[in-house]
């Protein structure tokens, strides 16, 4: 059952936080946390190589990056020691840097953060993998409010630490923290609702409306979970379980109907919410996220299947093409094209068509394990590995 602080939280307030920010990319997935955004690229440019407009070092970890009013923001471990990175969008130069002690927890993989920051109305929110709740002042870096999570909650920590990435809703951020989520109020930091003590999923809150209904969409460590978001309380829920409960991929909302995927050979599936009912239109193994999630361009799917780039129909589930170049990796859309990042590191460009992935322009641009999902604003990309290389390469279509 939730525990609900925030009964009287105004649901007419709530309303949706990504707004475009003239091309930055604040939050994770990019402004609208669907992966696709209208900023023109150029696969010439990757055609005969590529060299990074700027390198930087932000340390181990698998936080993606934020962008916003010319800024860039990330997270690295090193020495047992979490830092948020501000850069400086353009030159890669320092801005700030806030530090706390925290794990690096290198179980099966590099460790490090895993949540990506947040930036929302001059500041930032982000998450360490044992809860360590940061709210940020945007341009100096100072600590506007703390909290701990994992002790606000009594929630047990999951296996590979806490991942999804802060959610602002309204007057809340949201995580994926505890059974079925968590929220506190995101200007002084206090707790406005908490679910059980079980272990989370992996993945980030979602906004979404159904039946006229706002709604959060969450993958907790067995379900898909849909709540409303002043309370925390379940508004309905979908049975999805996964080996070692790693439900990590995000949910794909369209229209009536949503997509759920997850790796170790589960699958994914469509759910048509009816009358607050979730029925499956679709259950089967062509699209394995394991982490990354999908993209949904123009009715169909385009994400990672284990360790291929896959296109599938979003209407019935069917396979329309795959390529094996990405191996783990992830991608957005830009302007119609696929934008790919390889899990070692060489990105392409494709338009993006159910007929097959054909890479206009490709290039090496890192080294190293990438599995962490890049950003885009501005006309420039920016990616990094696990061992901390951040580049910048510029991408801007020429007029």
């Amino acid at each position: 059952m939730k525990t609900s602080i925030a009964l009287s939280c105004n649901l007419l307030a709530v309303v949706f936080c990504f707004d475009t920010f003239g091309g930055d990319w604040p939050t994770f997935r990019g402004p609208n946390r669907n992966a696709i955004v209208g900023e023109k690229v150029s696969p010439e440019k990757l055609t005969s190589g590529v060299t990074p407009k700027w390198r930087a070092e932000v340390d181990t970890g698998f936080a993606a990056i934020a962008v916003a009013d010319g800024r860039l923001y990330t997270m690295g471990n090193d020495q047992a020691t979490d830092t948020v990175w501000c850069l400086d969008a353009n030159t890669g130069a320092e801005i700030w840097k806030h530090s706390y002690p925290e794990e690096l927890k290198p179980n099966l993989y590099e460790g490090g953060p895993n949540a990506s920051p947040t930036v929302h109305a001059g500041r930032v929110y982000t998450l360490s993998k044992t809860g360590k709740a940061f709210c940020l002042d945007a341009a100096k870096g100072t600590v506007i409010w703390e909290a701990d999570l994992a002790k606000l909650t009594g929630a047990a920590k999951p296996e590979w630490g806490y991942s999804g990435s802060p959610l602002i809703d309204g007057d809340l951020v949201i995580y994926n923290v505890g059974t079925e989520g968590t929220a506190l109020y995101k200007d002084f930091g206090k707790l406005a609702w908490k679910s059980g003590a079980e272990k989370s999923g992996y993945s980030s809150p979602l906004p979404s409306q159904f039946d006229g209904q706002r709604l959060i969409l969450l993958m907790t460590a067995k379900h898909l979970v849909a709540l409303h978001p002043a309370t925390g309380e379940v508004a309905w829920r979908h049975p999805w379980e996964t080996s070692y409960d790693i439900n990590a991929a995000d949910p794909i909302v369209s229209g009536d109907k949503v997509f759920i995927s997850s790796g170790y050979n589960h699958g994914a599936a469509v759910l048509q919410i009816a009358d607050g009912k979730p029925t499956v239109v679709w259950e089967n193994r062509n699209l394995r996220n394991q982490f990354a999630t999908s993209v949904l361009w123009q009715g169909h799917l385009y994400g990672v299947d284990d360790k291929q780039l896959r296109c599938v129909d979003f209407a019935d589930g069917k396979v329309k093409w795959s390529d094996p170049v990405t191996g783990k990796g992830t991608l957005f859309i830009a302007d119609g094209r696929i934008v790919a990042l390889s899990e070692k590191g060489e990105l392409l460009i494709a338009d993006a068509s159910a007929e097959g992935f054909k890479p206009l322009g490709r290039a090496q641009i890192l080294g190293g394990k990438c599995w962490t999902m890049p950003a885009m604003a501005q006309g420039q990309l920016y990616a990094r590995n696990a061992k901390g290389d951040l580049v910048c390469v510029d991408l801007r279509a020429q007029d």
